[in-house]
């Protein structure tokens, strides 16, 4: 029995380690915010499981009491060997249904939960590649056509380059060549852009 509840253990460990997994890789996915927090609700569920098993376990012990009790009663002659054995039987047959029935539950339980994030984790990752094929492309080209003059600029938080180009009345193609911008869709907070003006 205890190889049953280490085996249990074992298998919702490792479904916790590929959630925590999950969890970490589309953490850092912009676009997959909604499915983390599921994932955590998802890790949630698998302590609860794991809890669960930890009842289970606190069940066994408190049935191996039992035995050992009866078997104490067995040796003070206080019931024949014929009744303790059957006494024994009984509650092995008690404790082995009761324990096949919440196996099949918690793992009926486990079994539904991966299926599920499964998809979700489809979900995100179709919709990441959506989001990919929808980027500009990134410039490796750059001209110097752009005007010499023109002032200095500091990202803030939310800034676009069609929105600095606007604030500041000057050309998206102008702020990519003068600061040599490979991705224009990955401004970082803080860095100084040069904003050519015509």
């Amino acid at each position: 029995m205890a190889k049953h509840g280490c085996m249990q253990r074992s298998f919702i460990l490792k479904g916790a380690g590929i959630f925590a997994g999950l969890v970490a890789a589309l953490a850092a996915q912009p676009n997959v915010e909604v499915l983390a927090r599921e994932v955590a609700g998802m890790r949630n569920d698998v302590q609860l499981l794991q809890h669960r098993v930890g009842e289970l376990e606190g069940t066994i012990i408190g049935l191996r009491r039992e035995n050992e009790q009866l078997q104490a009663r067995a040796n003070q002659n206080y019931a024949t060997v014929a009744q303790l054995n059957e006494a024994i039987a009984e509650m092995n047959r008690s404790l082995q249904s009761g324990l096949s029935g919440q196996k099949r539950d918690i793992l009926q339980q486990v079994a539904s939960q991966m299926e599920r994030l499964g998809k979700e984790t489809q979900r995100a990752l179709d919709a990441v590649a959506r989001g990919q094929a929808t980027r500009p492309a990134v410039t490796t080209d750059f001209k110097e056509d752009f005007p010499k003059q023109g002032v200095h600029y500091t990202v803030q938080a939310g800034d676009t380059l069609s929105g600095i180009a606007q604030k500041l009345n000057a050309r998206v193609p102008d702020i990519v060549n003068a600061n040599k911008i490979a991705d224009p869709t990955k401004l970082r907070v803080g860095d100084t852009l040069f904003i050519p003006q015509r």
